[in-house]
């Protein structure tokens, strides 16, 4: 999952249960609008990099700052808008062996690294280049994965900003060695940075909500973008009091 220091980090949270490292695979498919298309490598990864400049309560601001420059953009401009069937996708993978932890279910990492590559790939695709994975807020494990099941990620747009933005993500499985229905084991919300050759923030499309579920959504990324603001803020403010009372390390 991408982070990194240079570019400043945006996030998502709350959960739509009605809907949501190199790995080995059997196989790697992507689905979306018409036709298929077999993905091997949904974006190159940026090193994380240090910022030197301050510490203590200063390097702490510059994070917090850095990290809200991004995830309080707001749509704005001229910049035409794409629907959000555009770049929604379903990526479907076999559980192996190799997924596996202790316990003999798929381990919860390799369970996000199909959600962040499916996130990745849809964010590349609406904005129309790079995008970096900022946070993964709130993974929720409904039920566990097993040897053989198949895997469905399914992500779209929910929200964009000027450079950012929100995808949601459904996980489902299809066991195999039942007959029902794909049943959902997972979802998370992933906030992507647009970046440009530089690695600096770039303008998004806004995303144009088509259905009423669209636009439920969209509205519902607009609450969670409400409350990660809030929480930054009092991290923030927390932050800057104990410091100044001498009550945290430099």
């Amino acid at each position: 999952m991408q982070s990194y220091g240079a570019l400043p980090p945006h996030t998502a949270s709350g959960h739509d249960h009605s809907d949501l490292h190199e790995w080995k695979q059997p196989f790697r498919m992507v689905s979306g609008g018409s036709g298929e298309t077999c993905v091997t490598d949904l974006r190159k990864r940026r090193d994380q990099s240090h910022d030197p400049r301050g510490t203590g309560a200063a390097r702490a601001r510059l994070r917090l700052d850095s990290m809200t420059e991004l995830v309080t953009d707001t749509p704005e401009g001229e910049a035409v808008g794409k629907p959000t069937s555009v770049s929604r996708i379903t990526l479907s993978h076999i559980m192996t062996a190799g997924d596996t932890n202790l316990l003999g279910t798929v381990h919860g990492g390799v369970i996000m690294k199909l959600v962040d590559d499916a996130a990745g790939a849809v964010a590349g695709r609406h904005s129309g280049g790079p995008a970096v994975t900022a946070s993964m807020d709130e993974m929720a494990f409904l039920e566990p994965v097993r040897i053989g099941d198949l895997v469905h990620v399914r992500a779209q747009v929910n929200w964009t900003g000027r450079s950012s933005m929100e995808v949601g993500v459904r996980v489902l499985a299809e066991r195999w060695n039942e007959s029902s229905p794909a049943q959902q084991v997972g979802s998370a919300y992933l906030v992507f940075a647009a970046v440009d050759e530089q690695g600096k923030p770039r303008r998004v499309p806004p995303v144009l909500p088509e259905t009423e579920r669209d636009k439920r959504r969209y509205q519902e990324a607009q609450i969670r973008r409400t409350h990660r603001l809030a929480r930054r803020r009092a991290i923030m403010e927390l932050r800057e009091r104990r410091a100044a009372e001498g009550l945290d390390d430099a």
